[in-house]
């Protein structure tokens, strides 16, 4: 198992960390695997393509419904080597 030192982490934070991990009765150390675990976790859910992305972002707003115009017929492809009248 690899192991990382987090340099120059300000006193506020430190004291936040201690505290969040003596709520959830767990070492400081323990609170922050988790911590890096869900963060990571949420990247790997996130949506791939900008459709998902904008969709997600406006589906807590219960989204939007578009009214579609209704398809027409495809029309005939032009004959190839004939030119149009005039």
């Amino acid at each position: 198992m690899a192991s990382i030192t987090v340099r120059n982490l300000d006193a506020h934070t430190k004291a936040r960390l201690r505290v969040r991990a003596a709520h959830r009765q767990r070492s400081m150390e323990e609170e922050a695997r988790n911590i890096l675990r869900a963060a990571l976790a949420e990247d790997d859910a996130a949506p791939r393509d900008l459709a998902a992305a904008i969709g997600a972002r406006f589906r807590p707003l219960g989204g939007v419904e578009l009214a579609l115009p209704a398809r027409e017929p495809m029309r005939k492809p032009p004959l190839a080597g004939k030119t149009a009248r005039k």
